[in-house]
Order: C-alpha cells, then sequence, then structure tokens
C-alpha cells in the first residue's frame, strides 16, 4: 500500500514541474516579442508597387542604361555628362525598343549611330562622339499588334547626355547666323545651349552694346534649351549673341537675329485677285493668290478653276519676307495660276485653297468673257 502511494507522489510531481516549465516559456516568448527600448538600427522598408514609383522613380523605372567599361552598367534618367571622344553604348531592356536622340543624326545619315535589337534588349552605339552630340536620348518599349506598334509612354526613359568639350562650350549650329521670331502669345528661346551644366553663360545685345539681366522672370536660363524670353515684345528685337566661361578664355555663340511678328498665328489670310474680271478669246487670264502670316510658317496652293484636267494652266509659287516697321515681320506667300490664248471654257470661278498647320482658307474670284 505505502509501494502505490509513493509511486503517486512522484508522477504528481513530474506533472507539476512540467506545467510549470511550459508557463515559464510561454511567459519569456511574450518578453521577447515586447519592443525594448535601445539603440538597435532597424532596416527601411522598402516601398512597393505605387510607393516604389513615386519614392524610387528616378531608380525602379528607367529602362535606360550605360555600358562603362569592365562590363559595368549605370542606369540613366535625367541628365548625364559624358566626355567627347568617347563611345557611347545604351541598352533598353525590351524585346522591341523604339529611340529618339539629336535630330541632326537622322538629318545627316550620320554613320556613326548603329542600333541593334537582341532578344532581352536594344543597344544604341555612338562613336566618336562630340559636343554636336549633345541632347536627349530616349527609349521606349513597342506595344505591337501585329504589323502595327504604339509607343509605350508610361515606361519611356529620357536622359539628356551633355558631351563636354573645352574647345566647344556651346553645343555647335549647323550655320553662323539664325533669325528667331518673337510673339507676343508664346515664349522665344535663344538656343545658346552649352555642353556642360557648369559652364557660366551670358547674353549679350550687340547694337548697343550691352549685357541683357537674366532675373528669371522676363528671361531665364536653361542648359539645355538656352535662353528663354517667356513675355517677348518690340523691345526684344535685335541683334544677340551669348558668351560662356568655363576656367579659361570666354567663347561666343553664333549670333541671332531676332524679328518681332505682328501676325497672329491661325489659318491663312488670304486674298484674291484677277488680272481682270472681263477678257476676251484669245487673252490671257492671270490669278493671284495672297497670303500674310508667320514668317516660318509655309502655306501650300491648291487651285480649283473652269476647264481643270482638259486645258493646260502655268502656276507659280513665291513667298518673301517684308519689314512692316518697329522691327515687325510679315511673310508674303503667293501663288499665280496663268492660262494662255483664253477660251470658252476657262471663264468662270477661280478658287484658291491655301492650307497651313492652322487650317485653311478658301477664296474665290470670277472671270468672264466680253
Amino acid at each position: 500500500m505505502k509501494f502505490w502511494i509513493i509511486v503517486t507522489l512522484i508522477v504528481l510531481g513530474e506533472v507539476l514541474q512540467n506545467a510549470l516549465c511550459q508557463q515559464h516559456k510561454r511567459t519569456k516568448e511574450a518578453g521577447d516579442n515586447r519592443i525594448r527600448p535601445g539603440n538597435k538600427r532597424m532596416k527601411p522598408r522598402v516601398p512597393k508597387g505605387k510607393d516604389r514609383e513615386s519614392g524610387f522613380s528616378g531608380k525602379s523605372q528607367s529602362i535606360m542604361t550605360r555600358v562603362l567599361d569592365k562590363g559595368r552598367f549605370l542606369k540613366l534618367s535625367g541628365s548625364y555628362i559624358s566626355n567627347s571622344g568617347e563611345s557611347l553604348e545604351l541598352r533598353c531592356k525590351g524585346s522591341q525598343i523604339g529611340w529618339a536622340y539629336p535630330v541632326y543624326l537622322d538629318t545627316f545619315k550620320d554613320s556613326r549611330l548603329s542600333i541593334k535589337q537582341h532578344d532581352k534588349y536594344s543597344q544604341l552605339l555612338l562613336s566618336g562622339t562630340s559636343a554636336a552630340d549633345t541632347g536627349e536620348f530616349s527609349c521606349w518599349p513597342l506595344l505591337c499588334d501585329g504589323s502595327e506598334c504604339t509607343k509605350d509612354v508610361d515606361k519611356t526613359t529620357t536622359t539628356y547626355i551633355y558631351f563636354t568639350d573645352k574647345e566647344e562650350l556651346f553645343v555647335p549650329s549647323t550655320s553662323y547666323f539664325e533669325i528667331i521670331y518673337l510673339r507676343p502669345d508664346r515664349p522665344s528661346i535663344i538656343p545658346c545651349r552649352v555642353t556642360s551644366p557648369a559652364v557660366k553663360v551670358a547674353l549679350h545685345m550687340e547694337v548697343p552694346p550691352q549685357e541683357i539681366p537674366v532675373d528669371g522672370d522676363q528671361i531665364s536660363f536653361d542648359p539645355k534649351e538656352g535662353f528663354i524670353m517667356h513675355k517677348p515684345g518690340p523691345e526684344h528685337r535685335g541683334v544677340f549673341y551669348c558668351k560662356a566661361s568655363l576656367r579659361g578664355t570666354p567663347q561666343m555663340s553664333v549670333k541671332y537675329q531676332l524679328l518681332y511678328v505682328e501676325v497672329p498665328s491661325g489659318p491663312p489670310s488670304v486674298t484674291i485677285e484677277a488680272s481682270s474680271s472681263r477678257v476676251m478669246g484669245g487673252d490671257n487670264i492671270n490669278v493671284t493668290c495672297t497670303v500674310l502670316g508667320e514668317p516660318e510658317v509655309e502655306v501650300d496652293f491648291t487651285w480649283t478653276y473652269p476647264g481643270q484636267d482638259q486645258r493646260p494652266v502655268i502656276i507659280k509659287e513665291a513667298w518673301r519676307l517684308i519689314n512692316r516697321g518697329m522691327g515687325h515681320t510679315t511673310r508674303i506667300s503667293q501663288s499665280v495660276i496663268t492660262v494662255e490664248d483664253a477660251e470658252t471654257i476657262d471663264f468662270g470661278n477661280y478658287v484658291c485653297t491655301a492650307k497651313n498647320l492652322q487650317g485653311q482658307t478658301s477664296v474665290a474670284a470670277r472671270v468672264d468673257s466680253y
């Protein structure tokens, strides 16, 4: 009997000991989960989804990289400074990629430029870079449906690359003298672009000789564009140039002739006039269509006339710039239709239609016989 009592007491003791151990373990684990004071550093949480886009947009959204030496890669966005003379290799991720680059590389079909599409990326190579290559480079995935492809605007990466050259502080121009038209309804740019954002640039007027103050309000400077006249007026007309300096002898830009434009943007303003409203058979018919417009806006003319496709006609077109005083400049564009040895079929309405990027205007003149 005593033996069973002793065994029972031993078993109860072990049960109580296990229970106490489990309770102590739970208490310890709960205490470990509490926040303890101290100087322990925590890893920052990396944003996901939209948070990543807003907080790390410069790095996470760029699909463009520059290939450096020894197989190193640098993601590009915003702007980047490179030395002229170096070769440029850019890559953009994607199986179908579109590119944009300084327009003159296309205009002159530069053989230094090549683009090759690989399985997972597109490669742009530009050898023997120079200050003239300074400008904007962009790439984007192409969204294709069969043979038709569109630009994926949301994933487009753009970087402005400066190709620095101490001998060329200004991005070279294709001409030695440029004409810039000032309009009261839009900003005008004097394109003194530089090859390094560190270059100091000043704007000068030739006559009377003076430096133009840049206050950031009326006139501001952007190294990627040049001097921006935000509210141009007739007082800004004249010959201007830019002066740049960077730890050495100042350099001068090309000269810019600033002309103030009085004709507002819009469809062509057209007039038409016949050499005579009544002619005899065998006489010549001349009808002149005239457009007054903005200096650099081209105008396309089309004619509808009696005897069309049945009688030969001569059509001549020309344009010129005229100074209307006080620095105001206007472009006169003309189209003249001539019918020689008029016949009965040539009498009727001569309709001229002038078209520019803003729209078109049609006018008519009637020519009858005596």
